[in-house]
Order: C-alpha cells, then structure tokens, then sequence
C-alpha cells in the first residue's frame, strides 16, 4: 500500500493538507526561535536570517560571485549587496577580484567568518538538541524530511520575484 503521506496537491486531502501547513508553521517558528534567542558565547557574531544564508551557502561554494550567490540564496542582487556590506563590516567576508576576469569580484569567508559560523551552528546545535531533551530517536527522518522539503522548495523557486509578498530579504 502506498503511504498517503507522501503525496501532494489536491490528491492529498484535507488532513494531509492540514499536517503539511502544521509542518510548515513549526519550521517557521523553529527558525525564529532559534534567532531569537541569540548565542551564549560572547565570540559569536549575531546574523540576521538574510546573512547567515549568505554565510551558508558560501561554506560550500567558498569563492562564489555575487550573482551566484543571489541565484543560490534566492536574494535580490540590490538586496544581497546590502547583506555583503554588512557581513563585510563584520569582518566575516571579503571581496576579492576576479581571477578571470578583472571586472567582476568573488566574494570570499575570512578566517572570522569561517569560525563563526562554526560557532553560530554548534549553538544552534546545543538549542534544538536541548529543546527536545537531547533524543535523537527520529533525527535522521527528520533531517532526511527536512533536507527533501528544502531541495523541492529550492528547485522550484519561483523565477519572477516580482509577485513575492509573503517573505522578506
């Protein structure tokens, strides 16, 4: 039998379509809690949501130009120019020109920025572990769910940011 659960649009139902909101409204509220309460170690550089993508994705792609990085991030370019200003400033990023072509530049993690985010992520690690009393009982389906949700929501990312309402940079 093929389990309801995995299945999408109007197929669904109503009681799936009710946990899948339910799911999306607690990974919300996750996030922001998580932001909320800020770090215990005083060394830790707070980001704010639009700058630790940012920081995210270039701890993979580790000289990226800023084009990439709006594509990856789903940032405005006007907007990710902003958010590289200031992680500039903070001394976790640097732009560097462009080794094949001197007209454009790659953005770069310093050693700070490299070791914060190090840092920001065992907190946030130490957090959520706390929050459900250190269980790991279904870590891997949760992570294995979470990690499907992001790739789905990621790939179709709408191409005309025009019509976007409901979520800021």
């Amino acid at each position: 039998m093929e389990d309801q659960a995995h299945q999408a649009g109007p197929t669904a139902g109503p009681d799936h379509e009710r946990r899948w909101a339910e799911l999306a409204d607690l990974v919300l509220i996750i996030g922001r809690e998580i932001q909320f309460r800020g770090y215990t170690d005083e060394r830790a550089i707070p980001l704010s949501p639009s700058e630790g993508m940012v920081m995210r994705h270039l701890q993979h792609d580790h000289a990226a130009p800023p084009s990439r990085i709006a594509a990856a991030t789903g940032l405005q370019r006007t907007n990710l120019s902003t958010v590289l200003r200031g992680l500039e400033q903070k001394g976790l990023v640097e732009r560097h020109a462009d080794p094949g072509d001197g007209r454009g530049v790659t953005v770069h993690t310093t050693d700070q920025g490299r070791t914060n985010y190090a840092l920001v992520r065992r907190e946030w690690a130490t957090a959520v572990a706390a929050a459900v009393g250190y269980d790991t009982t279904n870590l891997d389906a949760a992570l294995a769910l979470l990690t499907a949700m992001e790739n789905g929501l990621t790939t179709s990312r709408p191409q005309n940011r025009a019509k976007r309402t409901a979520t800021q940079n």
